[in-house]
């Protein structure tokens, strides 16, 4: 059966563990990843890529800041935006040459509630790890170390989404990426604002809008796991949307790791998705036939 696949890239996808995060390092970690998707495209889907930009955008952000006695300094939005076309072109070179379907990045803008109480309580992690924190600017300790948090308010629209709609059947498509460009309105304009958008609920709203019946999560872990961490940790490998809302319930999901991409696979289906699919990199095409990762359903 022919699908619409939104595809979430996180995780290793593009800077694995350990790695600077260097243009070298991250377009041969996105070569492995777009031989999993080209196996995809030749069995005939219709994919529409979107990505995290955590290191990059936080990269960027302190080259502005850095630069800031020479060279205006950019606000965050216009980073989201710049880490948009950094990551968009190395996708479409990377899948240059692999696949007979051109690639195109759409530099997307998405809706946000200027009122969100996230913009009160930052908590998405951006840019590298430090070992003690830095003062004046908001951070919270990770198991990496100490790392720089912005607010993350909730997607409410896509604005390019007739664009990307009609771009869907002819090409593989690059949009939300970073979770989108964080926009409000201001009367019949749209405004950035300094932000960056969580890219699984990004991803959830995208796939919502281009009909898609398949939703695929692509992190560092092979399977959902129960009790994380734990020695009780196990993988699940099926899984209903009753049981996926009373784990997120029993706070066996954390925000800082599965609860965002659990919490999109609840919206997806509640919408009227067919499945969830959250696996590795590496696993993705074993997962599309069934043999790993967790599969999220409605029953």
């Amino acid at each position: 059966m022919i699908r619409t696949i939104v595809i979430g890239l996180g995780g290793n996808a593009l800077i694995k563990p350990g790695e600077e995060g260097t243009a070298k390092q991250q377009l041969r970690n996105i070569g492995d990843t777009v031989k999993q998707i080209c196996k995809l495209v030749e069995e005939g889907h219709k994919i529409i890529l979107t990505h995290g930009n955590g290191p990059q955008v936080g990269a960027i952000l302190i080259q502005q800041e850095e630069a800031r006695r020479k060279v205006p300094p950019m606000p965050l939005d216009v980073c989201v935006a710049q880490s948009q076309g950094e990551i968009g072109y190395m996708l479409q070179q990377t899948f240059a040459g692999r696949s007979d379907k051109s690639v195109v990045t759409v530099v997307t803008q998405v809706l946000v509630d200027g009122k969100d109480p996230a913009f009160k309580k930052p908590t998405k992690p951006i840019g590298p790890a430090y070992t003690e924190p830095i003062k004046g600017i908001p951070m919270v300790k990770t198991h990496k170390g100490y790392r720089r948090v912005v607010p993350s308010p909730d997607p409410k629209d896509i604005i390019e989404k007739s664009v990307i709609h009609d771009l869907i059947d002819n090409h593989i498509v690059v949009a939300c990426g970073g979770g989108g460009i964080p926009v409000v309105k201001k009367g019949t304009k749209l405004k950035g604002v300094e932000a960056v958008i969580d890219k699984d609920l990004a991803g959830e709203k995208l796939a919502e809008e281009v009909n898609a019946e398949l939703f695929v999560i692509l992190t560092d872990v092979d399977y959902v796991y129960l009790d994380y961490g734990k020695p009780s940790q196990k993988p699940v490998k099926v899984l209903s949307l009753k049981d996926a809302k009373r784990y997120m319930k029993e706070g066996q999901f954390p925000a800082g790791s599965m609860g965002p991409k659990v919490k999109a696979a609840i919206r997806f289906l509640e919408w009227g998705g067919e499945a969830v699919i959250i696996t590795s990199i590496n696993s993705l095409h074993k997962a599309m036939k069934g043999h790993a990762g967790t599969v999220i359903r409605r029953a």
